[in-house]
């Protein structure tokens, strides 16, 4: 087997050295840019997720990391809303299919869907399954909504503010800590 030459380690060097300064600057520029939105009055402190068909907005104090979709594996005896575990940087999650725990259809899983974990805020190692991550939204620029739902019932506890968007698109906020508290969610397995 032939060791590395020297000139392969020099050039690995300079590259692992420009990535960093690249992931720098870019940490630089994001902190800068989230201090300017805040002295100008932006409140984009919502992050805008699809699961299934709706869209729904979690706070960023409850919201954790997103990643993708990795190995999830099932838990025998559980609720078909619980997926299963899945491990996100050493801590073990519990996956959570939402629209599924509300009564709806299962989320189908491609290439956009993405585990929201919940924040360390929140003290409850689980994550959402979510078809899309849609970014940050500004419920400034939206609308209330006070339309009924589709389906005519009562709305659950955890569901908050509904907005309008300027697409005509029906946000409604989500309350983590309020659903880590139902007696349902609590209970995973049959």
């Amino acid at each position: 087997m032939s060791q590395p030459s020297s000139d392969s380690q020099a050039i690995q060097k300079p590259e692992l050295t420009a990535r960093r300064t690249r992931l720098r600057e870019f940490q630089a520029q994001l902190v800068e840019r989230m201090h300017t939105a805040r002295s100008e009055g932006v409140h984009a402190n919502l992050l805008g997720v699809m699961m299934g068909d709706s869209r729904w907005l979690l706070d960023l104090q409850s919201a954790g990391e997103i990643v993708p979709i990795g190995t999830i594996t099932q838990v025998p005896l559980t609720q078909p809303w619980f997926l299963g575990l899945t491990n996100i940087r050493g801590n073990l999650i519990s996956v959570i299919d939402f629209p599924c725990f509300e009564g709806g259809r299962s989320t189908a899983v491609d290439k956009d869907s993405r585990i929201v974990a919940f924040g360390s805020a929140l003290s409850f190692n689980s994550g959402l399954l979510v078809s899309r991550v849609l970014g940050l939204r500004n419920v400034d620029d939206m609308q209330h909504y006070d339309g009924s739902d589709n389906d005519g019932g009562e709305k659950p506890a955890w569901a908050g503010r509904r907005y309008l968007d300027r697409d005509s698109q029906i946000w409604t906020e989500l309350d983590l800590s309020s659903v880590i508290q139902h007696p349902r969610f609590l209970q995973v397995g049959l």
